[in-house]
């Protein structure tokens, strides 16, 4: 298997191991473009693989703080109180880099700069750059493609 992202399509394709396509989505990338610098709220390019998943059997719409669920579901209610909050719910596929240099280790780490594919509130707007940096998905999608991929599936994210 393997996941190919277009950020010029704000697009991920997933992709079985005979080359088949297997499921598509929309998807929202950072806002602010592209970039592997730390700190720099950008999407990393480059090839990855999904190094940990996080949330198997949560509810749709858990809410996580530093890859921990906090016990809460997002509701409209939660969402008023923390109005500025870059909300990671449901499901966490944590990325890391492959290219030592590019997306890995030093200054410019995709896992340490703790880059993941993870769903996102359903109001957020998707198929436009609008994260900080991960790659966000719709719930329901993010679950479905949580079941379907294993830890070392590849991704390749392009700057089209």
């Amino acid at each position: 298997m393997k996941i190919e992202i277009s950020i010029g399509k704000q697009q991920l394709k997933l992709f079985g191991d005979s080359g088949s396509l297997l499921a598509e989505y929309p998807i929202s990338t950072a806002i602010i473009g592209v970039g592997e610098e730390k700190n720099s709220y950008r999407t990393p390019s480059g090839a990855h693989i999904i190094r940990a998943k996080i949330g198997e059997g949560r509810e749709i719409n858990t809410v996580f703080i530093a890859r921990r669920p906090t016990g809460e579901l997002l509701t409209p209610e939660l969402a008023a109180q923390h109005p500025a909050r870059d909300w990671i719910l449901t499901r966490i596929l944590w990325l890391s880099g492959c290219e030592v240099g590019v997306n890995r280790l030093g200054n410019v780490d995709t896992m340490q700069r703790y880059i993941y594919i993870h769903g996102t509130p359903d109001t957020e707007p998707m198929g436009i750059p609008y994260s900080h940096g991960c790659i966000r998905m719709r719930n329901a999608d993010v679950v479905e493609l949580f079941d379907m991929v294993p830890v070392g599936t590849s991704v390749l994210i392009n700057d089209d």
